[in-house]
C-alpha cells in the first residue's frame, strides 16, 4: 500500500514539474503577461507615422486595418509596445492580456471625418455611437467613435451616445455573446470553402 502511494506522489511530482517546465516565458520580472501574448512588432515610439503599414493585420483575429479603417483601435502601451487592433472588441481583448502594460495612449479612429481613410483621435477623449445604423466589427453592436460630441449626436439615429470607458465595458460585456457569434460565421465560411472544392 505504501508503495503505491509513493508512486502515485512520485507521478503527481513529475506531472507538476512538467507542468512549470511548460509554462510561458513572462516579458520581464514582475510582468504577468505571457510572451505568447505580448504585442509582436518591434518598440515604436511614434506609432501614428504610417500606422497602416506597420500594423496592418490585427493580432487577434488576422482582419486587415486598412478594411476596416473606421473601427480600428491602436494601443501604445508605455513600454513603446503597440497593438494596433481591427476594432475595439480587439482592443479589449489587448487591454486584458496586458495588465501589467499600462497604456500610454489609445487610438480611435474619427468617423466624423469626411477623409477616405478615418484618421485616428484620443478614444479616451472621443464619443462612441451604441447600436444605431453603423456597420458592427466584431460584435453584435456597433460601437462607433467620433472626435466630436456634434458629430456623434448627428450619426446616432436609434443609437445612444457613450464615452470610451462605456464602450470598452459594453465590449467586454458582450464579448461571450460576440465570440460565439464570431466562431459560428467563421465555422460557416469554412463550410463554405470546402463546399466549393468538391
Amino acid at each position: 500500500m505504501k508503495r503505491r502511494q509513493f508512486l502515485m506522489a512520485g507521478t503527481t511530482i513529475a506531472a507538476a514539474a512538467t507542468l512549470v517546465h511548460s509554462a510561458p516565458a513572462f516579458a520581464a520580472e514582475g510582468d504577468g503577461t505571457p510572451m505568447q501574448f505580448m504585442p509582436k512588432a518591434p518598440k515604436d515610439p511614434n506609432p501614428l507615422e504610417g500606422e497602416l503599414d506597420k500594423y496592418k493585420k490585427c493580432p487577434y483575429c488576422g482582419m486587415d486595418r486598412k478594411q476596416f479603417h473606421f473601427s480600428r483601435h491602436l494601443i501604445h502601451y508605455s513600454d513603446d509596445l503597440v497593438d494596433g487592433t481591427c476594432s475595439i472588441h480587439c482592443a479589449a481583448i489587448s487591454l486584458s492580456l496586458n495588465l501589467d502594460r499600462v497604456p500610454k495612449a489609445i487610438y480611435a479612429p474619427d468617423n466624423g471625418s469626411g477623409a477616405e481613410i478615418k484618421p485616428l483621435t484620443n478614444a479616451e477623449a472621443a464619443f462612441y455611437v451604441i447600436g444605431g445604423d453603423h456597420k458592427p466589427v466584431m460584435s453584435k453592436v456597433a460601437k462607433t467613435s467620433f472626435a466630436s460630441k456634434v458629430a456623434a449626436e448627428a450619426a446616432k439615429g436609434s443609437g445612444e451616445v457613450a464615452d470610451f470607458d462605456r464602450a470598452l465595458m459594453l465590449s467586454y460585456m458582450s464579448m461571450a455573446d460576440d465570440t460565439k457569434m464570431i466562431r459560428m460565421r467563421r465555422e460557416e465560411k469554412r463550410k463554405a470553402a470546402g463546399a466549393m472544392k468538391h
